[in-house]
């Protein structure tokens, strides 16, 4: 005989915390408005407060690199490539942007098959595994 309860919760038990979820929802957006009224329209810094609570700030980035790289010029081509059993890397395709080289290579299921960017004037040798 069939049960109203397939994945052993019971409908109305499903209802009741949907519906506590959503007063407890209220009651959040509730107090968050009642702080946002009492802030002075000027005080951007209490409601900095407010956002950093629930978005802490992101850590600081590591400052860039000084000029431009090879991969910022785009002077080179994305390689797919397959390393043997030797650790000899052989080139198998190469693509004018990283896009269409990871679009090419998404289905791939070989743990050997790899996509890099190699610069203009570096041998192929430098993809070898070591």
């Amino acid at each position: 005989m069939a049960t109203d309860e397939p994945f052993g919760i019971d409908p109305h038990d499903f209802e009741r915390a949907l519906r506590e979820a959503g007063t407890e929802l209220r009651d959040l957006l509730g107090k968050a408005g009642d702080y946002l009224n009492r802030v002075d329209r000027g005080d951007i810094g209490s409601l900095t407060s407010l956002f950093s609570q629930f978005f802490p700030p992101e850590q600081p980035r590591p400052p860039m690199p000084e000029g431009e790289t090879t991969g910022d010029t785009g002077s080179g081509v994305w390689a797919i490539f397959s390393i043997d059993d030797t650790g000899r890397a052989s080139v198998d395709q190469v693509f004018p942007t990283e896009l269409e080289a990871l679009r090419a290579h998404r289905d791939n299921t070989d743990d050997r098959r790899r996509v890099r960017f190699l610069p203009y004037g570096v041998p192929a040798s430098v993809l070898d595994a070591p």
